[in-house]
């Protein structure tokens, strides 16, 4: 189940790294603005949830990927787009929130539904 972590960790690597790394690289001008409008509304909010909920079906290997998620996220947009920037503080702490939440809501279905069975 270790493979799980590094799974997890490469994924959220690839994500919060990799994709603004490719905006910036790649898309210039308005395109740009609109690719980083859907990774910071629509794939990292949407990811932080998928990842939180698989996160809180193995709690006890991945509890910590909310938190190294959302550090890989400021580390990113703070290299790629404006370092310091205290905006991208509020969208790491909101991605964390998500996948915490998500975490906690899929840690109580799957106790719930596993001592059902």
């Amino acid at each position: 189940m270790k493979n799980n972590f590094i799974f997890w960790f490469i994924i959220s690597a690839v994500i919060m790294l990799a994709l603004p790394w490719l905006a910036v690289s790649f898309i210039k001008g308005d395109g740009g603005m609109a690719v980083c409008f859907i990774l910071f509304f629509a794939i990292n909010p949407i990811y932080s949830v998928i990842m939180g909920v698989f996160a809180g079906k193995n709690i006890k290997r991945l509890w910590g990927m909310p938190v190294i998620s959302a550090v890989l996220f400021l580390i990113g947009s703070w290299i790629f787009f404006s370092m310091g920037e205290k905006a991208f503080i509020l969208y790491a702490g909101v991605y964390l929130i998500l996948g915490i939440a998500a975490m906690a809501v899929s840690m109580i279905i799957f106790r719930n539904h596993k001592g059902n069975d």
